[in-house]
């Protein structure tokens, strides 16, 4: 059975096991001490999980200010890929918000393409100066 909930507590150990597994590409949400502030993270964002059967297949994180939501992470399980998780977590975070435009900060532009989804911009990042 497929269902999407609100993020909290209980399911952060799974989330967690699910960005880990996902090696170096994540690592900057896992690695050192970077963990505990993602777990922070998780908890003061607009965060979903998607379950099946009652186990985490993927996330979507969001952060929302006065205009616009912005989809910071949206993760699914090599075995839940496919079987339009994604799409579905999305979906329900614009049914939450009806009244706001979302847009996602992508590294993967390929998937979101293929969803049907229209590029909007870019991103940049600014150094930190040492």
């Amino acid at each position: 059975m497929f269902e999407i909930k609100l993020y909290d507590k209980r399911f952060e150990s799974a989330v967690m096991d699910l960005i880990r597994v996902e090696g170096e590409d994540w690592s900057c949400y896992w690695a050192g001490n970077s963990a505990e502030k993602y777990k922070q993270a998780l908890a003061t964002s607009i965060t979903y999980v998607a379950l099946w059967d009652g186990e985490v297949g993927g996330y979507s994180r969001a952060l929302q200010d006065t205009s616009f939501l912005y989809v910071f992470d949206l993760l699914v399980t090599a075995e839940c890929r496919g079987h339009h998780f994604g799409k579905k977590l999305l979906e329900r975070l614009a049914a939450d918000f009806p009244d706001l435009p979302v847009y996602i900060l992508s590294g993967n532009d390929k998937y979101y393409s293929g969803q049907g989804l229209e590029k909007a911009g870019s991103i940049y990042r600014l150094k930190q100066q040492p």
